[in-house]
């Protein structure tokens, strides 16, 4: 009975699973953070809705990278697959899970930190860009890193 639940597709859809699900909370929960401090930007100046919305939409990136390595998994996933061949893939899928949902959150409240930087100094948008970039250095890292375990 086990042998039907646990085995190498299940592990392998599991890490899939793990690496789309977990950052794309990360990158919800970031976008959410970044867009409640933007709608009381655009309260008193809905002309900054062109930055704002940049900053608001930059921890969406981690859901993407998530997907990139579901969609890798997925595509290595077969009939013949061992259980050592899931696990493998099942580790595959946790950096970019884990440090994308991490990622998307703190780049949520670096981005959110920007939006009321540039609510008082509209000309420092380049300034709140890159702080927010900062921080997606880090889901690019653990992308780069799923992707080269998936081989």
């Amino acid at each position: 009975m086990w042998e039907q639940i646990i085995n190498g597709q299940n592990l392998a859809y599991l890490g899939a699973a793990i690496a789309f699900l977990v950052a794309g909370l990360g990158s919800s929960k970031g976008v959410g953070l970044a867009g409640q401090t933007g709608a009381g930007v655009l309260t008193e100046d809905p002309s900054k809705f062109g930055s704002v919305m940049l900053l608001e939409a930059l921890p969406s990136t981690q859901a993407i990278y998530g997907f990139v390595i579901a969609f890798l998994i997925i595509g290595k996933i077969d009939g013949a697959m061992t259980l050592a061949d899931g696990m493998h893939y099942l580790a595959a899928g946790l950096p970019m899970g884990i440090v994308g949902f991490m990622s998307a959150v703190y780049q949520g409240k670096v981005a959110a930190s920007g939006i009321q930087l540039i609510a008082k100094r509209p000309e420092a948008i380049g300034s709140a860009i890159t702080l927010a970039l900062m921080v997606e250095m880090f889901a690019i890292l653990s992308l780069i890193v799923s992707i080269l375990m998936i081989g």
